[in-house]
């Protein structure tokens, strides 16, 4: 029998993916929370975890380790409902995609509990429990931003949990800089797919769709309701780096406009070169460190 427990509230992808990744790890039992009778079945009949509950109240106070994995606005409302509810000495993560407002919403957590900020970089286009595979993380990245005065031993057991997952390594940063990067990297891809799927074009264009189309466009149909909260949420990084592509998007287009092909085979080389230079890098395995 297990002597500790872990609890993922939320089976949805990547609480679903989370949950079946982490059986067997070390001497835990896995219990996955959920609210609706759908889900309960699913995950029921996936084995998505040890056991499968929708009494969250029940299940925390013998919980060890609590993953969090609802939308933005419902981790927080959890933490608030639940403050009192989660063990002494235990540690809660979560698995969202923007950090700094989860942190802040942790602050009513009771001084004996420690919360950990976690982002596992990996997803699908699709959603829910019926998507969910122990296998989504391998070899993705695994983000943590461990606040000051968190325990080394709940840092020591997220980084093996992560290992376990089989993530390619566990980066570690602040909620601020995570927030930064992830407007850039996630956040603006959306955005660009999102504006390229709004034009006129595109139920006119069947059968010219190249690769690069299909690539770009293929996190446009995003759950709506989960991405309104996580670019809102993160509105002040978000903003300064659309406005910032806007500046590049400006600058190609009068390139292009005026006919200034020396200049634009000069904006052209300098981007192919950077993207070249990434590419090296991460052939060498020199992309990530420990930290951004």
């Amino acid at each position: 029998m297990a002597e500790k427990r872990i609890v993922v509230v939320g089976l949805g992808l990547i609480g679903g993916s989370m949950a079946m990744a982490l059986q067997g790890f070390e001497d835990y039992e896995v219990v996955g929370v959920v609210r609706s009778a759908s889900t309960y079945q699913k995950a029921v009949e996936r084995h998505a975890a040890d056991r499968v509950t929708y009494d969250a109240a029940e299940e925390l106070p013998g919980a060890d380790v609590v993953i969090l994995a609802q939308d933005p606005q419902g981790i927080v409302s959890f933490l608030e409902e639940h403050r009192s509810h989660f063990k002494p000495g235990s540690v809660i993560v979560d698995v969202c995609g923007i950090k700094r407002a989860i942190m802040d919403g942790a602050q009513c957590l009771p001084d004996d509990v420690d919360f950990i900020g976690c982002h596992p970089m990996a997803g699908k286009e699709v959603s829910g429990i019926d998507n969910a595979e122990a296998g989504l993380f391998r070899n993705t990245h695994f983000i943590m931003t461990p606040p000051e005065g968190v325990r080394q031993e709940h840092v020591d057991l997220v980084e093996r949990m992560a290992r376990f997952c089989q993530f390619r390594d566990v980066i570690r940063t602040t909620p601020e800089r995570h927030d930064e990067m992830i407007a850039y990297t996630s956040q603006l891809m959306h955005i660009i797919a999102l504006s390229v799927c709004d034009d006129e074009e595109l139920f006119s264009c069947r059968g010219f769709e190249g690769g690069s189309f299909r690539d770009c466009t293929r996190v446009a149909a995003l759950d709506v309701a989960l991405w309104t909260q996580l670019f809102s949420l993160n509105r002040e990084a978000l903003s300064r780096t659309v406005k910032r592509l806007e500046g590049r998007l400006a600058a190609y287009r009068r390139a292009i406009e005026t006919q200034d092909n020396e200049l634009l085979a000069a904006m052209l080389t300098h981007s192919a070169a950077r993207k070249k230079l990434m590419n090296l890098e991460q052939a060498r395995g020199d992309d990530v460190h420990n930290s951004f």
